[in-house]
């Protein structure tokens, strides 16, 4: 099992959340995703390591920016 973590910015209510989280549960192998809307910091869990850039793509297409990917 595989953990990461990143901060995205540009969230500021509970839709937000929910958006990157939906986008990131639909990504290949990841099997849970925790989203803070407080601190703006996306914990992925997978099965084995994921490309960055495909997280970065999921939280692109909910809408919103990974900070310092």
């Amino acid at each position: 099992m595989s953990t990461a973590t990143y901060t995205v910015k540009g969230m500021t209510c509970g839709h937000c959340v929910s958006s990157v989280k939906e986008e990131v549960s639909e990504v290949a192998g990841v099997t849970n995703v925790e989203v803070d809307l407080a601190t703006g910091l996306l914990t992925v869990d997978s099965d084995a390591p994921i490309d960055t850039a495909k997280i970065v793509a999921a939280v692109e297409e909910a809408g919103y920016e990974v900070a310092n990917p």
